[in-house]
């Protein structure tokens, strides 16, 4: 898809799709879908914003549960086929990490997992697996509430990096 123009002017089933791929809260893509046309690229990305940050728990929990766990590639192609190549690059990362260093997330995932209920997330984007390591390993002794509104703005990042690959900027 390239353009703030197909964006605006798909059919709104193929829009919720386009956007899901960005974020995967359902009520966050079709608070978008509806929200066209935008005007703007700035206008997109101010209304997503927006709408992220106004949603619920809920909505927050569900756009987790479509993600891989870092560093996770089976989980890539099984689960995530729609979104692979970007969560591919996003975590590309991972890719020249040594056996010590994947296992150590593998294990900080799962401890992380079953203190806040989620998978680890973080944006990806241009960070090395020992680094993704570092920000997990400080963040593990966050309280839930905390964790929550980090892990909601990471999330954030990670919208706004596949809107602009779905508009191709």
């Amino acid at each position: 898809m390239a353009g703030l123009d197909n964006v605006n002017n798909i059919p709104d089933e193929e829009a919720k799709t386009e956007f899901l791929k960005c974020c995967g809260s359902s009520r966050w893509a079709e608070k978008m879908t509806t929200g066209r046309p935008y005007m703007g690229e700035d206008e997109l990305f101010h209304f997503s914003d927006k709408i992220w940050f106004d949603m619920a728990k809920e909505d927050w929990l569900e756009a987790f549960t479509h993600h891989p766990k870092i560093g996770d590639i089976d989980s890539l192609a099984k689960k995530f086929a729609d979104t692979k190549q970007w969560a591919e690059g996003e975590q590309s990362g991972v890719n020249s990490a040594s056996r010590d260093v994947l296992q150590q997330l593998a294990d900080g995932n799962q401890t992380y997992e079953d203190k806040f209920g989620y998978i680890f997330i973080v944006c990806a984007t241009g960070k090395t697996a020992p680094e993704m390591l570092a920000i997990l390993q400080e963040r593990l002794p966050n309280e839930p509430e905390t964790e929550l509104k980090v892990a909601m703005k990471e999330q954030n990042k990670i919208t706004r990096i596949r809107l602009e690959k779905l508009l191709n900027i």
